[in-house]
């Protein structure tokens, strides 16, 4: 990919370039590229053929600044049909984010028809005329095809397509292509007709296949909050169909506000 990544590799160290800055505060990552680079690690270390990465839980717990980040990985359990791994985040010599995964052997499946959402029925992302950007879209590329951040209509659904590498020199696989896109389940679920109110502490990435192309499709089928604690989940789809779900938890956060302006 022709665009900044997220991180360069320095030996076994990560190092945040400035597009992985999150919009929290100017001077922490982003949950997207925490998670994507915990998925990033899990899958160098432990991922096979014929193992399907079925879940990935990330927790993130403080917001790491611009410290080289060091991603320690460990296997919990390897059997024949299941294998789960961890892995830690840590920025500065502090834990900032723990992950773990559990890799699924693929099989047979058993007869029978049991209930699904199925497919659904959206413009393909071709068809749909690219978005003016804010600064933060440019982390990536949308194509939204109903509802929108300031639509009061609880509707939404999006194309979402990875623009940038994770590390640097290290192309993008199917699972790292949806696991630095997940964490977009908490802003899509929970942002309101007054914009975002809630920063997320974790987030949860199912898949029972991996995705096909470039294109991951978001649909959001639930918030619920109280108390300033919010959940919320997303569907996931591909351009041939469902490829699993979001979720995630959520706490209420106010922005910081702008920079006064500069005089000249």
């Amino acid at each position: 990919m022709q665009n900044e990544p997220f991180f360069q590799r320095d030996g076994i160290l990560y190092v945040p370039q400035p597009i992985a800055r999150g919009p929290w505060n100017p001077q922490s990552l982003h949950g997207r590229v925490i998670a994507g680079l915990l998925g990033h690690a899990l899958e160098e270390a432990f991922g096979e053929p014929d193992f399907v990465p079925a879940r990935l839980t990330v927790d993130m717990f403080k917001l790491p600044g611009f410290d080289p980040i060091e991603v320690r990985t460990a296997l919990v359990r390897q059997g024949g049909r299941i294998k789960v791994a961890e892995a830690e985040f840590i920025s500065g010599g502090v834990s900032m984010a723990k992950a773990s995964c559990q890799f699924l052997r693929r099989t047979e499946a058993p007869e029978g028809r049991v209930y699904g959402p199925g497919n659904w029925d959206v413009p393909k992302p071709e068809d749909i005329t690219p978005p003016d950007y804010g600064p933060m879209g440019r982390m990536w590329a949308t194509r939204p095809i109903k509802g929108g951040f300031n639509d009061p209509n609880d509707v939404r659904q999006t194309w979402m397509a990875e623009v940038r590498e994770i590390v640097g020199g290290m192309p993008l696989t199917p699972f790292q292509r949806v696991a630095v896109a997940c964490d977009f389940v908490s802003p899509f679920a929970h942002v309101s007709d007054k914009g975002l109110g809630y920063i997320n502490s974790d987030v949860t990435l199912y898949l029972h296949r991996l995705p096909v192309g470039e294109w991951i499709g978001f649909e959001k089928t639930d918030h619920q909050a109280a108390e300033g604690i919010a959940v919320g989940e997303c569907r996931l789809y591909d351009e041939q169909g469902p490829i699993g779900f979001a979720s995630c938890a959520a706490l209420g956060q106010k922005r910081p506000p702008p920079p006064p302006p500069t005089k000249a």
